[in-house]
Protein backbone atom coordinates (compact mmCIF):
# COMPACT_ATOMS: atom_id res chain seq x y z
CA UNK A 1 0.00 0.00 0.00
CA UNK A 2 1.31 3.55 -0.73
CA UNK A 3 2.72 5.48 2.21
CA UNK A 4 0.66 8.44 3.41
CA UNK A 5 3.28 9.30 6.07
CA UNK A 6 7.06 9.06 5.71
CA UNK A 7 9.16 10.01 8.75
CA UNK A 8 12.81 10.57 7.91
CA UNK A 9 15.42 10.71 10.69
CA UNK A 10 13.23 13.03 12.79
CA UNK A 11 14.92 14.83 15.69
CA UNK A 12 13.35 17.19 18.21
CA UNK A 13 15.41 18.86 20.92
CA UNK A 14 14.47 21.24 23.70
CA UNK A 15 17.77 22.88 24.52
CA UNK A 16 20.15 20.06 25.38
CA UNK A 17 17.32 17.55 25.84
CA UNK A 18 16.63 15.31 22.84
CA UNK A 19 12.99 14.22 23.14
CA UNK A 20 13.00 12.46 19.75
CA UNK A 21 16.28 10.99 18.49
CA UNK A 22 16.35 10.41 14.75
CA UNK A 23 13.34 8.15 14.26
CA UNK A 24 12.20 6.90 10.85
CA UNK A 25 9.09 4.98 9.83
CA UNK A 26 6.28 4.92 7.26
CA UNK A 27 2.52 4.46 7.52
CA UNK A 28 0.63 2.97 4.60
CA UNK A 29 -2.73 4.27 3.45
CA UNK A 30 -5.56 2.55 5.35
CA UNK A 31 -3.30 1.29 8.14
CA UNK A 32 -3.57 1.59 11.92
CA UNK A 33 -0.04 2.18 13.18
CA UNK A 34 0.61 2.36 16.92
CA UNK A 35 3.49 4.07 18.67
CA UNK A 36 3.79 2.06 21.89
CA UNK A 37 5.90 3.22 24.79
CA UNK A 38 5.86 4.36 28.42
CA UNK A 39 5.13 7.90 29.55
CA UNK A 40 7.96 10.20 28.53
CA UNK A 41 9.06 7.99 25.63
CA UNK A 42 8.60 10.74 23.01
CA UNK A 43 5.18 9.79 21.63
CA UNK A 44 3.47 13.15 22.18
CA UNK A 45 6.50 15.10 20.94
CA UNK A 46 6.47 13.02 17.76
CA UNK A 47 2.75 13.75 17.23
CA UNK A 48 3.35 17.46 17.92
CA UNK A 49 6.04 17.65 15.22
CA UNK A 50 4.05 15.61 12.69
CA UNK A 51 1.00 17.82 13.24
CA UNK A 52 3.17 20.94 12.62
CA UNK A 53 2.71 22.27 16.17
CA UNK A 54 6.51 22.16 16.63
CA UNK A 55 9.19 22.38 13.97
CA UNK A 56 11.68 19.51 13.89
CA UNK A 57 15.23 20.23 14.99
CA UNK A 58 16.43 18.15 12.06
CA UNK A 59 15.06 15.53 9.71
CA UNK A 60 11.63 15.78 8.15
CA UNK A 61 8.33 14.02 7.55
CA UNK A 62 6.18 13.90 4.45
CA UNK A 63 2.39 13.63 4.80
CA UNK A 64 0.58 13.10 1.53
CA UNK A 65 3.82 14.19 -0.13
CA UNK A 66 3.98 17.50 1.79
CA UNK A 67 6.83 18.39 4.13
CA UNK A 68 5.88 19.23 7.72
CA UNK A 69 8.79 21.71 7.73
CA UNK A 70 8.19 23.46 4.43
CA UNK A 71 4.45 23.01 3.76
CA UNK A 72 2.70 23.05 7.15
CA UNK A 73 -0.56 24.53 5.81
CA UNK A 74 -0.87 21.78 3.19
CA UNK A 75 -0.20 19.15 5.88
CA UNK A 76 -2.94 20.59 8.13
CA UNK A 77 -5.50 20.09 5.38
CA UNK A 78 -4.74 16.36 5.34
CA UNK A 79 -4.51 15.50 9.03
CA UNK A 80 -6.88 15.38 11.99
CA UNK A 81 -5.42 15.66 15.49
CA UNK A 82 -6.94 14.38 18.73
CA UNK A 83 -4.63 15.61 21.50
CA UNK A 84 -4.18 13.95 24.87
CA UNK A 85 -5.57 17.07 26.58
CA UNK A 86 -9.23 17.83 25.93
CA UNK A 87 -9.68 20.84 23.60
CA UNK A 88 -13.33 21.43 24.53
CA UNK A 89 -15.56 23.88 26.39
CA UNK A 90 -17.55 22.51 29.34
CA UNK A 91 -20.23 25.22 29.18
CA UNK A 92 -21.07 24.42 25.55
CA UNK A 93 -23.07 21.44 24.33
CA UNK A 94 -21.45 18.71 22.27
CA UNK A 95 -23.05 20.13 19.16
CA UNK A 96 -21.87 23.67 19.96
CA UNK A 97 -18.33 22.42 20.55
CA UNK A 98 -18.28 20.68 17.18
CA UNK A 99 -19.79 23.71 15.42
CA UNK A 100 -17.05 25.88 16.95
CA UNK A 101 -14.25 23.57 15.77
CA UNK A 102 -15.87 23.19 12.36
CA UNK A 103 -15.76 26.97 11.97
CA UNK A 104 -12.08 26.90 12.94
CA UNK A 105 -11.60 24.58 9.94
CA UNK A 106 -13.37 27.13 7.74
CA UNK A 107 -16.62 25.20 7.45
CA UNK A 108 -19.89 27.16 7.31
CA UNK A 109 -23.64 26.94 6.88
CA UNK A 110 -25.56 23.86 5.81
CA UNK A 111 -22.41 21.84 5.06
CA UNK A 112 -21.13 22.39 8.60
CA UNK A 113 -24.44 21.52 10.25
CA UNK A 114 -24.77 18.37 8.16
CA UNK A 115 -21.21 17.29 8.94
CA UNK A 116 -21.71 17.88 12.70
CA UNK A 117 -24.79 15.63 12.58
CA UNK A 118 -22.75 12.92 10.80
CA UNK A 119 -19.94 13.11 13.36
CA UNK A 120 -22.33 12.99 16.34
CA UNK A 121 -23.77 9.77 14.90
CA UNK A 122 -20.27 8.47 14.22
CA UNK A 123 -19.14 8.95 17.84
CA UNK A 124 -22.44 7.65 19.25
CA UNK A 125 -23.58 10.87 20.94
CA UNK A 126 -26.42 12.10 18.72
CA UNK A 127 -28.88 11.57 21.58
CA UNK A 128 -26.78 13.75 23.92
CA UNK A 129 -25.91 16.44 21.38
CA UNK A 130 -27.77 19.23 23.23
CA UNK A 131 -26.36 18.44 26.68
CA UNK A 132 -23.56 20.61 28.06
CA UNK A 133 -20.20 18.93 28.26
CA UNK A 134 -19.97 19.45 32.01
CA UNK A 135 -22.71 16.81 32.35
CA UNK A 136 -20.63 14.26 30.36
CA UNK A 137 -18.41 11.50 31.70
CA UNK A 138 -14.70 11.60 30.93
CA UNK A 139 -15.12 8.94 28.27
CA UNK A 140 -17.91 10.84 26.53
CA UNK A 141 -15.78 13.98 26.47
CA UNK A 142 -13.00 11.96 24.87
CA UNK A 143 -15.41 10.89 22.13
CA UNK A 144 -16.36 14.51 21.44
CA UNK A 145 -12.63 15.29 21.31
CA UNK A 146 -12.26 12.62 18.63
CA UNK A 147 -15.27 14.04 16.80
CA UNK A 148 -13.60 17.46 16.60
CA UNK A 149 -10.65 15.87 14.80
CA UNK A 150 -12.95 14.21 12.24
CA UNK A 151 -15.00 17.20 11.10
CA UNK A 152 -12.97 18.10 8.01
CA UNK A 153 -12.70 14.44 6.89
CA UNK A 154 -8.92 14.08 7.27
CA UNK A 155 -6.97 11.42 5.39
CA UNK A 156 -4.75 10.70 8.42
CA UNK A 157 -5.91 10.85 12.04
CA UNK A 158 -3.49 11.30 14.95
CA UNK A 159 -4.83 9.91 18.25
CA UNK A 160 -2.56 10.69 21.20
CA UNK A 161 -3.32 8.46 24.22
CA UNK A 162 -7.11 8.83 23.73
CA UNK A 163 -8.10 6.42 26.54
CA UNK A 164 -5.99 7.77 29.42
CA UNK A 165 -7.94 8.19 32.64
CA UNK A 166 -11.31 6.83 31.51
CA UNK A 167 -13.47 3.90 32.62
CA UNK A 168 -13.34 0.48 30.87
CA UNK A 169 -16.73 0.94 29.17
CA UNK A 170 -15.66 4.26 27.62
CA UNK A 171 -12.33 2.75 26.59
CA UNK A 172 -14.20 -0.04 24.82
CA UNK A 173 -16.37 2.50 22.97
CA UNK A 174 -13.31 4.46 21.81
CA UNK A 175 -11.43 1.38 20.61
CA UNK A 176 -14.51 0.24 18.69
CA UNK A 177 -14.82 3.74 17.16
CA UNK A 178 -11.19 3.64 15.99
CA UNK A 179 -11.76 0.27 14.33
CA UNK A 180 -14.97 1.54 12.67
CA UNK A 181 -13.15 4.61 11.33
CA UNK A 182 -10.42 2.39 9.91
CA UNK A 183 -13.00 0.14 8.23
CA UNK A 184 -14.36 3.28 6.56
CA UNK A 185 -10.89 3.99 5.11
CA UNK A 186 -9.31 6.22 7.74
CA UNK A 187 -5.55 5.90 8.31
CA UNK A 188 -4.66 6.17 12.00
CA UNK A 189 -1.51 6.92 13.98
CA UNK A 190 -2.33 5.84 17.54
CA UNK A 191 -0.09 6.42 20.55
CA UNK A 192 -0.51 4.43 23.75
CA UNK A 193 1.30 2.87 26.70
CA UNK A 194 -1.34 0.13 26.92
CA UNK A 195 0.00 -3.05 25.32
CA UNK A 196 -3.48 -4.56 24.94
CA UNK A 197 -4.69 -1.56 22.89
CA UNK A 198 -1.77 -1.76 20.48
CA UNK A 199 -2.31 -5.53 20.13
CA UNK A 200 -6.01 -5.15 19.39
CA UNK A 201 -5.87 -2.24 16.98
CA UNK A 202 -2.63 -2.25 15.06
CA UNK A 203 -1.53 -3.51 11.69
CA UNK A 204 1.99 -2.59 12.74
CA UNK A 205 3.60 -1.29 15.93
CA UNK A 206 6.58 0.94 16.56
CA UNK A 207 8.05 0.55 20.06
CA UNK A 208 9.52 3.84 21.28
CA UNK A 209 11.57 4.50 24.41
CA UNK A 210 13.69 7.49 25.47
CA UNK A 211 13.01 9.11 22.09
CA UNK A 212 14.31 6.17 20.05
CA UNK A 213 12.35 3.76 17.88
CA UNK A 214 13.77 0.48 19.19
CA UNK A 215 11.59 -1.97 17.22
CA UNK A 216 9.11 -1.85 14.36
CA UNK A 217 6.89 -4.42 12.68
CA UNK A 218 3.77 -6.52 12.88
CA UNK A 219 3.06 -8.20 16.22
CA UNK A 220 4.23 -11.53 14.80
CA UNK A 221 7.48 -9.97 13.59
CA UNK A 222 8.14 -8.29 16.94
CA UNK A 223 7.50 -11.38 19.04
CA UNK A 224 9.69 -13.42 16.68
CA UNK A 225 12.43 -10.82 17.05
CA UNK A 226 12.80 -11.58 20.76
CA UNK A 227 12.44 -15.32 20.43
CA UNK A 228 8.71 -15.72 21.12
CA UNK A 229 9.21 -15.98 24.87
CA UNK A 230 6.42 -16.67 27.35
CA UNK A 231 5.37 -14.40 30.18
CA UNK A 232 4.67 -15.71 33.68
CA UNK A 233 2.51 -13.17 35.51
CA UNK A 234 2.42 -13.46 39.31
CA UNK A 235 -0.32 -11.39 40.97
CA UNK A 236 0.51 -10.48 44.57
CA UNK A 237 -1.05 -8.33 47.27
CA UNK A 238 -0.04 -4.67 47.43
CA UNK A 239 1.51 -5.25 50.86
CA UNK A 240 3.93 -7.90 49.53
CA UNK A 241 7.51 -7.17 48.45
CA UNK A 242 7.25 -7.60 44.69
CA UNK A 243 10.74 -6.25 44.01
CA UNK A 244 12.28 -8.88 46.30
CA UNK A 245 10.55 -11.63 44.33
CA UNK A 246 11.56 -10.14 40.97
CA UNK A 247 15.20 -9.96 42.10
CA UNK A 248 15.08 -13.63 43.17
CA UNK A 249 13.37 -14.72 39.93
CA UNK A 250 16.13 -13.21 37.79
CA UNK A 251 18.62 -15.63 39.38
CA UNK A 252 16.62 -18.73 38.41
CA UNK A 253 18.07 -20.68 35.42
CA UNK A 254 15.93 -20.16 32.31
CA UNK A 255 14.59 -16.75 33.39
CA UNK A 256 15.50 -14.04 30.88
CA UNK A 257 14.12 -11.12 32.85
CA UNK A 258 11.76 -10.23 35.68
CA UNK A 259 10.22 -6.94 36.67
CA UNK A 260 7.43 -5.38 38.72
CA UNK A 261 4.33 -3.72 37.29
CA UNK A 262 0.91 -2.99 38.84
CA UNK A 263 1.43 -5.18 41.95
CA UNK A 264 2.48 -8.09 39.77
CA UNK A 265 5.79 -9.71 38.97
CA UNK A 266 6.33 -10.31 35.26
CA UNK A 267 8.81 -13.07 34.45
CA UNK A 268 10.03 -13.67 30.88
CA UNK A 269 11.26 -17.14 29.87
CA UNK A 270 11.28 -19.36 26.75
CA UNK A 271 8.95 -21.82 28.53
CA UNK A 272 6.93 -20.36 31.41
CA UNK A 273 5.80 -23.76 32.69
CA UNK A 274 9.39 -24.86 33.24
CA UNK A 275 10.24 -21.96 35.55
CA UNK A 276 6.88 -21.72 37.35
CA UNK A 277 7.74 -24.17 40.15
CA UNK A 278 11.12 -22.62 41.06
CA UNK A 279 9.62 -19.11 41.00
CA UNK A 280 6.80 -20.15 43.34
CA UNK A 281 9.33 -21.90 45.58
CA UNK A 282 11.37 -18.69 45.72
CA UNK A 283 8.24 -16.75 46.67
CA UNK A 284 7.47 -19.19 49.49
CA UNK A 285 11.03 -18.96 50.81
CA UNK A 286 10.81 -15.16 50.80
CA UNK A 287 7.38 -15.16 52.44
CA UNK A 288 5.76 -13.44 49.43
CA UNK A 289 2.15 -14.58 49.03
CA UNK A 290 1.00 -15.09 45.43
CA UNK A 291 -2.73 -14.54 44.80
CA UNK A 292 -2.79 -16.03 41.31
CA UNK A 293 -0.53 -17.11 38.46
CA UNK A 294 -1.11 -16.52 34.76
CA UNK A 295 0.84 -17.68 31.71
CA UNK A 296 0.69 -15.39 28.70
CA UNK A 297 1.84 -16.27 25.23
CA UNK A 298 4.27 -13.88 23.48
CA UNK A 299 2.93 -10.32 23.53
CA UNK A 300 4.14 -6.75 23.14
CA UNK A 301 4.68 -6.31 26.88
CA UNK A 302 7.20 -9.17 26.73
CA UNK A 303 8.83 -7.64 23.67
CA UNK A 304 9.28 -4.30 25.42
CA UNK A 305 10.62 -5.93 28.58
CA UNK A 306 13.05 -8.06 26.60
CA UNK A 307 14.35 -5.10 24.58
CA UNK A 308 14.62 -2.55 27.40
CA UNK A 309 14.93 -4.61 30.58
CA UNK A 310 12.00 -2.80 32.20
CA UNK A 311 8.22 -2.93 32.26
CA UNK A 312 6.20 -0.98 29.69
CA UNK A 313 4.36 1.10 32.29
CA UNK A 314 7.30 2.03 34.51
Amino acid sequence: MPAILEVKNLVKKYGDLAAVKGISFEIGQGEIFSLLGPNGAGKTTTISVLSTLFAPTSGDALIGGHSVSEEPMAVRQIIGVVPQELALYDDLTARENLLFWGQMYGMRGRALNSRVDEVLEQIGLADRAKDRLKTYSGGMKRRVNIGAGLLHKPQLLFLDEPTVGIDPQSRRAILDSVKDLNRQGMTVLYTTHYMEEAQELSNRVGIIDHGELIALGTQAELTHQVGENDTLLLHIDESQNAKLLADAARKIPGVLNADVTDHSVTVIAPEAEEIMAPVITAANELGVKIRSVEIQEPNLEAVFLSLTGRALRD
